[in-house]
């Protein structure tokens, strides 16, 4: 099979793979002689202030698989057309690609192929190479075998800005039903061990997977709701200080399992548990407030998640600009961490009236409600039976 039609299967095959942004590598630049850096604003569907969408080359090593994971479209049982790269290839292609300047980075996944640690070798090689003999320096994500030996997932962070080990379902159930050939243990086990490892070359300043470790969930695969996705990713947080969980809708494949649901979830609820997810990492929302403002702990899909719960708690609100502290302005609506700072920043050198404000955010409509400063007060907002419809944004804009 010619390299570039191998390229085409394994690069469609790696499209349901979401947890591939760049967010926390450090800034580096290669050496004279080598190739690559990770400085800008990020690689993976990240865009800089001029507009460039930064890339990176996701592509799986191969997607044969000796598991059948029946959500997979890899699946052994599958039909679909098989491939697989050489470690030499995915060498050759990284650097040809960033020669060209069409990538900035290799986001490098694969099924299992021979056993775990067979696998996990070649996917460890790959960075190995790119680093030793081509001095690349720019992003590099390996996808994380977590029924690998200790030893190769370590080798394989030397390289590595991050690494992540997929946790696909989020209950030991839906892992027995779906893929009863994973282990939610295993798992768990190895993100501990990654954690560990990050840990220590963090406090000793050596590197290893600079960029932290992440994961991904399913989301509509199973009965699972929105309450306990969200729950489980809170544990992971707390206890592998994960630097992100990714959610991916769950996509109808070809001669599925009859286990699975014959549809997709609507795409704005994967989008809804991003924005809860983005409460629990940086508004100090706890998943009980996220899920009393849910209906059967699934989250509205009509309004996000903080505009659910200010308007499921209106009696603590209106906030005043001037007084209130941080922690309850960042709960509300429209008003972000950057605003947050700025109105805290700008309210000691005078009292912010409702034109200051709007300079600040661009979202000022939708605080306004919400909000008291110097010459305004809104009025009835606890009894205000249209307050829902006149701060919720479009649902076509809901997306954005």
């Amino acid at each position: 099979m010619e390299l570039f039609e191998k390229l085409a299967i394994l690069a469609a095959a790696a499209k349901y793979d979401a947890s591939c942004a760049s967010s926390g590598a450090p800034k580096r630049k290669a050496a004279e002689g080598g190739l690559g850096s990770t400085t800008g604003a990020g690689i993976c569907h990240a865009y800089t202030p001029d507009g460039r969408c930064v890339s990176l080359l996701k592509i799986l090593l191969t997607n044969y698989c000796l598991f059948d994971c029946a959500y997979c479209i890899n699946r052994r049982s599958s039909n679909v057309r098989r491939a697989r790269f050489s470690v030499d290839e995915v060498v050759r292609l990284t650097v040809e690609f960033y020669k060209r300047n069409y990538i900035e980075g290799l986001f490098l996944s694969s099924g299992i192929i021979r056993s775990a640690d067979y696998t996990m070798e070649q996917l460890m090689l790959v960075a190995r190479k790119l680093r030793r003999e081509h001095g690349f320096a720019g992003y590099i994500h390996l996808k994380t075998i977590p029924e690998a030996s200790p030893w190769l997932i370590e080798q394989a962070g030397l390289w590595a800005d991050r690494m992540s080990i997929n946790l696909e379902l989020p209950t030991a159930a839906s892992l027995a039903k779906l893929a009863p050939e994973k282990s939610g243990a295993t798992i768990e086990k190895a993100m501990d061990q990654m954690h560990a490892r990050i840990a220590e070359a963090r406090e000793e300043k050596r590197r290893f997977s600079p960029a932290g470790q992440s994961t991904q969930v399913i989301v509509g695969a199973d009965a699972t709701t929105d309450t306990e996705l969200l729950t489980a990713s809170a544990t992971l947080y707390q206890r592998f200080k994960l630097s992100r969980v990714y959610y991916s809708a769950f996509s109808p494949i070809d001669h599925a399992s009859s286990l699975l649901p014959p549809k997709a979830p609507p795409l704005v609820r994967e989008h809804r548990l991003y924005q809860a997810d983005w409460l629990l990492r940086n508004y100090a929302f706890s998943v009980s407030e996220i899920a009393a403002c849910s209906n059967d702990n699934m989250l509205d899909l009509e309004i996000d998640p903080k505009l659910a719960w200010a308007l499921k708690n209106r009696g603590s609100f209106p906030v005043d600009v001037n007084t209130g502290p941080r922690e309850m302005l960042l709960r509300v609506p429209g008003l972000g961490t950057r605003a947050v700072d700025r109105i805290l920043s700008a309210r000691r050198h005078r009292r912010l009236r409702s034109e200051d404000v709007r300079r600040l955010t661009s979202s000022f409509r939708r605080a306004a409600p919400f909000l008291i400063t110097a010459d305004h007060r809104p009025t009835r907002l606890t009894d205000r039976v249209d307050l829902r419809e006149r701060v919720a944004a479009p649902r076509q804009l809901s997306l954005l």
